[in-house]
């Protein structure tokens, strides 16, 4: 994927805004040098599967329960969430407000 040069400022509307990239359930905010920024926010059920790369949530708005690695955690706004390469995690019984950033890392394994 070609690098997307950051914006100094973006705003979780904005994000939301960008369009969904084939294949994917979140916006790309941008992508540049193992770092990737991603706006989430499912409708009804969260289906992601496990991905490549360790991954931080950020959540902006919402409540529910977050499930990772048979632990789970309730999470409101400003809770930071984690879930390692090829861990299986989601979001579960969230509200109809929920969004969250998404932060991808590293090479992928």
């Amino acid at each position: 994927m070609a690098p997307t040069k950051p914006k100094t400022r973006l705003t979780p509307a904005e994000a939301a805004a960008l369009p969904f990239p084939p294949g994917r359930l979140s916006s790309l905010a941008f992508d540049d040098n193992g770092l990737e920024l991603r706006h989430y926010s499912p409708r009804g059920t969260d289906t992601q599967t496990p991905h490549d790369r360790d991954e931080i949530y950020i959540v902006i708005s919402g409540t529910g329960r977050y499930r990772r690695a048979g632990e789970v955690v309730a999470f409101g706004p400003g809770d930071v969430l984690y879930a390692a390469a090829h861990e299986e995690h989601r979001f579960e019984d969230f509200t109809p407000d929920f969004a969250t950033w998404v932060i991808f890392w590293g090479d992928k394994r």
